[in-house]
């Protein structure tokens, strides 16, 4: 193949990859972009018992999971919504098509993420209220059309916890 050929066929490739972020919600008006929590999800929040932490995080359970809380250490995947308390999306890892896998309580999220997330069990849902201090204490660049966050700015977390590899939501605690 000549060199601009592959050069071609290079570039198609990408515009594909493109379109098909974009068909995922990248390129939508926020209020069609892909949440946790839709309309109906919002209203049964209103009734649910609000949690507050020794630390000062707040969350409320949206779901419920089964099994193993994740040890500290351990990698999990999860699917989440980042906003400001306004209700703006500042990330997601639903528009980027895949759940996001870190280790846990090791300092790779923001410490209110972490914490809120230690005490969750596959396949439950939480909306986590994090305080400044928890979550972006130098604040938070924004990325074109996304809002910012300032530093030790509260942010909003809807966070679903996929699994936990090597642990199975069926094992006995």
């Amino acid at each position: 193949m000549k060199r601009r050929d592959m050069m071609g066929l290079a570039l198609s490739i990408s515009s594909l990859v493109m379109a098909s972020s974009d068909a995922k919600g990248a390129g939508l008006p926020p209020e069609e972009k892909p949440r946790l929590c839709d309309a109906a999800c919002e209203k049964e929040l209103e009734n649910v018992p609000m949690v507050t932490t020794e630390s000062g995080l707040q969350y409320k359970d949206i779901k419920l999971g089964r099994g193993p809380n994740p040890p500290a250490g351990f990698q999990v995947a999860a699917n989440y919504v980042a906003m400001v308390p306004s209700g703006q999306i500042f990330d997601s890892s639903l528009e980027k098509g895949l759940p996001y896998i870190f280790r846990v309580g090791s300092g790779q999220v923001v410490k209110g993420l972490d914490e809120g997330i230690l005490s969750m069990k596959p396949g439950g849902k939480r909306r986590l209220y994090i305080p400044g201090p928890l979550a972006f204490p130098k604040g938070l660049v924004s990325a074109p059309g996304r809002p910012r966050v300032a530093a030790n700015s509260p942010v909003v977390f809807d966070v679903s916890l996929e699994y936990i590899p090597g642990l199975e939501a069926d094992e006995e605690e």
